[in-house]
């Protein structure tokens, strides 16, 4: 990707990205395929006092859970260096959302079609910020797929707002979702919210 700069709009050096989406829907994987260094993860392993709290249907072999952030980097032409901090999924640890999408150029609401309900929170939370988000259907094996258009209705998305495949294990599908999203901020204008922490 050639990231051009113009009059209008200048892309800062240092770029915030956040990784959201519900529990299980590959937040940290993605971090860990894409990110050129190894990621700092805050995973804490699910035990059975947790059963009650966080559903497992549908991610029965998820062993551990994001309860802070996992953060990663990649270094764009010696220009630009993409910050990228994985939000937790559950619930009761989405009060760490606001100070991690501090100074966020916006988001990838990453989504896993055996349980799309999980990606509402996250679109619905970037939708009032009023930041830049696209949607990213992390593709699970066995999994039934569903069209770009059935996500779209199912979720509620304005026509403007990217919706794209992924396969949040590879590198290369990673970074092509990180991509469309610079992309379509730089289509909004848009700038990073709030400063930088």
């Amino acid at each position: 990707m050639e990231f051009g700069r113009s009059d209008r709009w200048r892309l800062p050096t240092a770029i915030k990205i956040l990784i959201a989406g519900g529990f299980g829907a590959g937040k940290t994987t993605m971090v860990g395929a894409v990110s050129e260094t190894r990621p700092l993860r805050t995973e804490e392993a699910l035990t059975q006092a947790g059963t009650h709290i966080d559903d497992l249907s549908g991610v029965e072999r998820k062993l551990a859970t994001t309860v802070a952030m996992d953060f990663g980097r990649i270094t764009i032409r010696d220009d630009y260096m993409l910050y990228l901090f994985g939000t937790p999924g559950q619930e009761r640890f989405w009060f760490v959302w606001d100070e991690l999408a501090m100074g966020a150029l916006g988001a990838v609401v990453l989504a896993d079609t055996r349980r799309l309900d999980d990606c509402f929170p996250a679109v619905d939370y970037f939708e009032k910020r009023d930041q830049p988000f696209i949607v990213a259907l992390n593709h699970f094996e066995g999994t039934t797929p569903f069209t770009i258009g059935e996500v779209r209705s199912a979720i509620g998305l304005e026509p403007d707002i990217p919706i794209v495949r992924c396969d949040a294990r590879r590198r290369d599908s990673g970074k092509e979702v990180l991509i469309t999203l610079v992309e379509h901020a730089m289509r909004r204008g848009a700038s990073p919210v709030g400063t930088m922490s």
